[in-house]
Protein backbone atom coordinates (compact mmCIF):
# COMPACT_ATOMS: atom_id res chain seq x y z
CA UNK A 1 0.00 0.00 0.00
CA UNK A 2 1.43 3.23 -0.68
CA UNK A 3 2.45 5.33 2.30
CA UNK A 4 0.43 8.67 1.11
CA UNK A 5 -2.92 6.43 0.60
CA UNK A 6 -2.33 5.00 4.55
CA UNK A 7 -2.03 8.35 5.98
CA UNK A 8 -5.27 9.39 4.21
CA UNK A 9 -7.55 6.13 5.25
CA UNK A 10 -5.73 6.56 8.96
CA UNK A 11 -6.08 10.33 9.20
CA UNK A 12 -10.37 9.62 8.64
CA UNK A 13 -11.60 8.57 12.17
CA UNK A 14 -13.81 10.65 14.35
CA UNK A 15 -11.03 10.86 17.17
CA UNK A 16 -9.04 13.05 14.16
CA UNK A 17 -11.77 14.89 13.43
CA UNK A 18 -12.23 15.71 16.96
CA UNK A 19 -8.61 16.68 17.51
CA UNK A 20 -8.80 18.76 14.69
CA UNK A 21 -12.34 20.58 15.57
CA UNK A 22 -11.22 21.60 19.08
CA UNK A 23 -7.84 23.25 17.71
CA UNK A 24 -9.77 25.86 16.32
CA UNK A 25 -9.84 28.86 19.16
CA UNK A 26 -12.68 28.91 21.76
CA UNK A 27 -14.43 25.83 20.18
CA UNK A 28 -16.01 23.41 22.39
CA UNK A 29 -17.28 20.15 22.26
CA UNK A 30 -20.96 18.79 23.27
CA UNK A 31 -23.02 15.36 22.53
CA UNK A 32 -26.48 15.84 21.83
CA UNK A 33 -29.40 14.09 20.46
CA UNK A 34 -27.81 10.86 21.29
CA UNK A 35 -24.87 10.37 19.58
CA UNK A 36 -23.94 13.34 17.72
CA UNK A 37 -20.73 14.70 18.87
CA UNK A 38 -21.44 18.63 18.40
CA UNK A 39 -18.28 21.34 17.98
CA UNK A 40 -19.39 24.98 18.90
CA UNK A 41 -18.12 28.00 18.84
CA UNK A 42 -19.84 30.91 21.47
CA UNK A 43 -22.43 28.42 21.97
CA UNK A 44 -23.91 27.70 18.18
CA UNK A 45 -22.83 24.47 16.27
CA UNK A 46 -20.05 24.57 13.11
CA UNK A 47 -19.70 20.37 12.57
CA UNK A 48 -21.31 17.94 13.93
CA UNK A 49 -20.25 14.00 13.54
CA UNK A 50 -22.76 11.13 14.71
CA UNK A 51 -20.61 8.32 16.42
CA UNK A 52 -22.91 5.48 15.48
CA UNK A 53 -22.77 5.79 11.72
CA UNK A 54 -19.69 7.91 10.69
CA UNK A 55 -22.18 10.49 9.01
CA UNK A 56 -21.00 14.81 9.70
CA UNK A 57 -22.45 17.69 8.69
CA UNK A 58 -20.80 21.12 8.53
CA UNK A 59 -21.89 24.37 7.08
CA UNK A 60 -20.75 26.14 3.60
CA UNK A 61 -20.40 28.60 1.53
CA UNK A 62 -22.77 28.57 -1.47
CA UNK A 63 -20.79 27.74 -4.10
CA UNK A 64 -18.86 25.04 -2.29
CA UNK A 65 -22.43 23.62 -1.06
CA UNK A 66 -23.95 23.70 -4.68
CA UNK A 67 -20.68 21.76 -5.55
CA UNK A 68 -20.50 19.29 -3.09
CA UNK A 69 -23.77 18.08 -3.10
CA UNK A 70 -23.35 16.82 -6.97
CA UNK A 71 -20.79 14.37 -5.41
CA UNK A 72 -21.61 10.97 -4.41
CA UNK A 73 -22.56 10.37 -0.39
CA UNK A 74 -23.18 14.40 0.14
CA UNK A 75 -26.32 15.80 0.02
CA UNK A 76 -28.06 18.58 1.87
CA UNK A 77 -28.26 18.16 5.54
CA UNK A 78 -31.83 17.33 7.13
CA UNK A 79 -33.75 20.48 8.45
CA UNK A 80 -30.54 22.83 8.01
CA UNK A 81 -29.59 22.03 4.33
CA UNK A 82 -31.39 25.01 3.39
CA UNK A 83 -29.16 27.51 6.00
CA UNK A 84 -26.25 25.40 3.38
CA UNK A 85 -25.19 22.77 5.68
CA UNK A 86 -23.75 19.35 4.18
CA UNK A 87 -24.23 16.05 5.28
CA UNK A 88 -21.70 13.21 4.11
CA UNK A 89 -22.76 9.96 4.21
CA UNK A 90 -19.34 8.91 4.89
CA UNK A 91 -16.11 10.50 6.92
CA UNK A 92 -14.00 9.30 3.72
CA UNK A 93 -16.87 11.05 0.68
CA UNK A 94 -13.78 14.00 0.73
CA UNK A 95 -10.41 13.55 0.92
CA UNK A 96 -8.94 14.85 4.69
CA UNK A 97 -7.53 17.63 3.14
CA UNK A 98 -10.58 18.99 1.46
CA UNK A 99 -12.11 17.82 4.93
CA UNK A 100 -10.27 20.19 7.40
CA UNK A 101 -10.00 23.03 4.48
CA UNK A 102 -14.49 22.82 4.82
CA UNK A 103 -14.86 22.21 8.71
CA UNK A 104 -12.64 25.74 9.17
CA UNK A 105 -14.41 27.81 6.37
CA UNK A 106 -17.39 25.83 8.59
CA UNK A 107 -16.04 27.36 11.79
CA UNK A 108 -14.55 30.73 10.60
CA UNK A 109 -18.47 31.56 9.32
CA UNK A 110 -20.13 30.70 12.26
CA UNK A 111 -17.73 32.24 14.39
CA UNK A 112 -18.31 35.29 13.12
CA UNK A 113 -22.11 34.87 13.78
CA UNK A 114 -21.57 33.96 17.10
CA UNK A 115 -21.78 35.90 20.75
CA UNK A 116 -18.36 36.71 21.67
CA UNK A 117 -15.83 38.83 23.06
CA UNK A 118 -17.54 41.88 21.29
CA UNK A 119 -17.54 45.08 22.80
CA UNK A 120 -20.86 46.66 23.52
CA UNK A 121 -22.39 50.15 23.06
CA UNK A 122 -24.66 51.13 25.30
CA UNK A 123 -26.10 54.69 26.04
CA UNK A 124 -25.83 55.99 29.26
CA UNK A 125 -27.94 59.49 30.40
CA UNK A 126 -25.58 61.88 31.56
CA UNK A 127 -26.25 64.87 33.67
CA UNK A 128 -28.34 67.16 31.82
CA UNK A 129 -29.92 64.60 30.41
CA UNK A 130 -28.14 64.16 27.65
CA UNK A 131 -26.93 60.41 26.36
CA UNK A 132 -23.73 59.28 25.26
CA UNK A 133 -22.25 56.13 24.34
CA UNK A 134 -20.34 54.12 26.75
CA UNK A 135 -18.10 51.26 26.26
CA UNK A 136 -18.57 48.40 28.48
Amino acid sequence: MHFDLLIELTAMNVDTIREFCLAFPRATENLQWGDDLCFKIGGKIFTIVSLDDSRMCFKCKSDTFAELIEREDIHPAPYVGRYKWVMLDRLDAVRWDELQELIRQSYEMVAAKAPGKRTAKKKVATPGGRRRKKTV
